[in-house]
């Protein structure tokens, strides 16, 4: 099993993430024993999920944020692999549109939350209107300042009103970056994942790398905790998430609902 507790945020803990690993393996020898728990991780989260959908004991929110190449497709494609796409959805959130931007900046994110009984990743969310809002200038510091309470008040309300949050930034090294940028460039199946804006926003690693600081420390909270991943190793990042998960919905009071009445014994012809 994976110590989950060394990665995360403790509510106001100072977070260096140049001294935080991006390349771990835990207790773990090797990358086939780490690749086995996966498994079993993804069919248990497979399992809780059915439950959970079953039940509607909770809302539950899975936030992943990183820099470009850090994982967020796959960690979701792999950690939910075994899951149901009923009551499981992702919400990808891009360039805010001219029409969201003319809206209050949590907006288009209140839309996307999940309702009773289902799981739902934010790849990209909220916290992007202090990372690239802050390291672009695109809005005045006082307003971004302020952003960071709004965004603890925000998830507290939906942590009052059953949702359970996770959230988790995916860490790479620049050298990793780098070694995955460029196999974008080189292998002509990724090629649509390659954008010349990734190198622009390569060039302000050590500003994002500060705005991520300031935004972990100051939104981790006891109920809505941020994990920072070890993300060089893919294995090693996908096991870290799925374990935090299990955790937390095996940490919830769930159980399927009673079964209608007169269906005992019942036989279908």
């Amino acid at each position: 099993m994976v110590d989950t507790g060394a990665y995360l945020v403790r509510p106001g803990q100072k977070v260096r993430l140049a001294e935080r690993p991006t390349r771990d393996n835990g207790e773990f020898t090797d990358s086939s024993t780490g690749k086995d728990l996966m498994g079993h991780l993804a069919h248990r989260l497979a399992e809780l999920q059915v439950l959970l959908h079953a039940s509607g004991a909770a809302k539950v929110l899975v936030v992943l944020q990183g820099m470009d190449t850090s994982g967020k497709d796959s960690t979701t494609r792999r950690v939910f692999a075994e899951t149901s796409l009923l009551g499981m959805r992702v919400a990808n959130f891009k360039r805010p549109t001219d029409v969201e931007l003319a809206r209050e900046y949590l907006w288009r994110v209140t839309a996307q939350l999940p309702a009773d009984g289902e799981i739902v990743v934010f790849n990209r969310s909220h916290y992007e209107d202090v990372l690239v809002v802050r390291v672009r200038e695109l809005v005045p510091a006082e307003r971004w300042e302020r952003r960071y309470q709004h965004i603890v008040d925000f998830e507290r309300r939906l942590i009052d009103e059953g949702t359970v949050i996770r959230k988790f930034f995916l860490h790479i090294s620049s050298d990793e970056q780098r070694e995955r940028l460029q196999e974008r460039v080189d292998n002509p199946r990724k090629h649509f994942k390659f954008e010349h804006g990734d190198l622009a926003e390569r060039k302000l690693w050590d500003e994002y790398q500060l705005a991520y600081e300031v935004a972990l420390e100051r939104t981790s909270t006891a109920e809505a905790p941020w994990y920072v991943v070890p993300g060089d190793r893919k294995w090693y990042r996908d096991l870290v998430v799925a374990q935090v998960l299990v955790e937390a919905l095996e940490g919830l009071d769930m159980s399927y609902p009673e079964a209608p009445s007169g269906i005992e014994g019942l036989v279908i012809e």
